[in-house]
């Protein structure tokens, strides 16, 4: 057995690379001279190289952050308070080097340093898995067609064309793409993911994931900002002036992504294990520059391409199924990693509202609620709130704090009926969900207000709602408030696999 094994130096601190060889030869030469004392050998390598640098530990003081957000009622406040609280935790990290909040801030999860719904951060040559959360590459992405019958066929074609809940396609009803033919494979965090990846193609999930019809009128206003902008070519596509329906969905990588995230956070958390003291485990990074956090960014951006590819099988079916052609696209992530120099910017639902390679402003898809238009903007570049824009309308209320305002199924029946008047609403999993209907959102008006006055994105169009499919309730229609929700019994099963999971990627990282 080895005096000290390249474990033990990386236990003790030092930081792996070329040094470590050179001292793991001296150590070599410590066995040759007999000694056996493990103690006496560390002694003997703080003498001839240097000791281990110190333990790095998070801030006394959170980093400089910005709020784009205003909150005038009680329940708005105490919303903010909370995300601040957490924001406050997140900021004392020492790779972090800013964050911003957006108008649709909102509290998420439990625990010290979880990034907040709506919180945008840039850090240094680190990647934190927890700040782009499990749902990664949660994304928007629209195709434009021209209308080909009445709004209710076209959503029996989309109900055919995509899947909700949980679970994954059946495996005689799977749907290939190019995408899966990637030579991505070996790579540590996607190695044994491919069929994962691929019963989960045209798929959408539950929670608030949505697949929405509507129609945006396309003006001779609309089409000369594209152009100033530098966007002919969407301009060019989207043609004269007049009207185009719309599909847009919102999901994410669904189980591909989950274990992504489940191997990264397994590796950030081993990473400030050897480097760090009391780092909390949802600011656990990845130093970007080393080989594992090189993989990452590589699987990173192979779930990005999986997940258009995802919504752009679901486009495709359902233009099949309706005999449309597509005449313009347009995509963005919301949770998600970006590098912009030397930071990586880190978005848990925040739309990234910067110029792209080209010096163009980006375009974005703003969802607000499914009685609302979504907002397609380009972004302002605003760098006091790091170039984001909100991803949405956020909560102010928990799913179960909304339902505890709201008793008794009939009073759920009306209010569902209410909020969604004169739209064509379907639940894929069969029953309504009230947590998911504009009722549990924000004020619509007063986010796009806040994206103005704080300068975030200019909303170039609107795509007025038609009809949606959410996943909806998956059990018997109202169920007592300590009773699981999909998303809830989802979340278990992600809890159950990572335990599973677990031992054999510490062992293969």
């Amino acid at each position: 057995m080895k005096l000290i094994s390249e474990q033990d130096l990386l236990d003790a601190g030092y930081p792996p690379g070329a040094g470590l060889q050179a001292m793991l030869k001296k150590v070599a030469e410590y066995e040759t001279r007999r000694i056996a004392d493990k103690k006496y050998a560390f002694k003997l390598l703080k003498r001839d190289f240097h000791a281990p640098p110190p333990k790095v530990a998070m801030r006394e003081k959170p980093v400089r952050w910005t709020e784009a957000i205003k909150a005038s009622s009680k329940e708005e406040k105490l919303n903010v308070a909370a995300v601040r609280k957490q924001m406050e935790q997140l900021l004392r990290t020492p790779v972090i080097a800013g964050g911003t909040i957006m108008p649709d801030a909102c509290p998420s999860g439990l625990g010290p340093a979880v990034i907040p719904v709506g919180g945008a951060i840039a850090a240094e040559n680190a990647i934190i898995p927890s700040a782009h959360s499990m749902d990664l590459c949660c994304s928007m992405f629209a195709t434009f067609y021209h209308e080909r019958s009445g709004i209710a066929k076209e959503l029996d074609a989309l109900v055919s064309a995509t899947r909700f809940g949980p679970g994954h396609r059946h495996l005689d009803d799977l749907v290939h793409d190019p995408v899966l033919d990637e030579n991505v494979w070996e790579n540590r965090f996607l190695s044994g993911l491919k069929e994962r990846a691929h019963v989960h193609l045209a798929d959408q999930g539950d929670g608030n994931h949505f697949a929405f019809v509507g129609e945006m009128e396309v003006t001779v206003e609309m089409l000369a900002k594209l152009r100033l902008a530098g966007h002919e070519e969407l301009a060019d596509n989207l043609g004269s002036p007049g009207t185009l329906r719309a599909l847009v969905t919102h999901h994410g990588s669904r189980g591909l992504g989950a274990h992504v995230y489940t191997r990264g956070q397994i590796a950030a958390v081993k990473h400030v294990e050897r480097l760090g003291a009391h780092i909390p485990r949802a600011a656990a990074w990845i130093e970007a520059s080393s080989d594992t956090g090189r993989d990452y960014w590589h699987a990173l951006q192979y779930v990005a391409r999986w997940t258009k590819a995802n919504h752009r099988a679901i486009h495709r079916r359902f233009l099949e199924r309706i005999s449309a052609v597509p005449v313009a696209e347009v995509g963005n992530e919301h949770n998600f990693v970006w590098q912009r120099g030397d930071l990586y910017y880190h978005g848990k639902g925040a739309t990234p509202a910067w110029k792209d390679e080209q010096g163009r402003p980006r375009l974005g898809l703003i969802p607000l609620n499914m009685a609302e238009p979504i907002l397609l903007v380009l972004g302002s570049d605003n760098g006091e709130f790091l170039s984001f824009a909100p991803h949405g309308a956020g909560r102010n209320l928990s799913r179960t704090a909304l339902k505890k305002l709201h008793p008794g199924e009939e009073t759920r029946r009306r209010l569902i009926e209410d909020t969604t008047r004169g739209l064509d609403v379907r639940w894929f999993c069969g029953q309504p969900d009230l947590s998911e209907t504009p009722l549990a959102y924000k004020d619509a008006e007063s986010v796009r207000k806040q994206i103005a006055a704080f300068g975030l994105a200019d909303i170039v169009a609107e795509i007025r709602p038609l009809g949606c499919i959410m996943a909806g309730e998956s059990r018997r229609l109202w169920r007592n408030d300590d009773d699981l929700t999909p998303k809830q019994i989802r979340q278990i099963g992600h809890r159950a696999e990572r335990r599973r999971t677990r031992q054999e990627l510490n062992d293969e990282l």
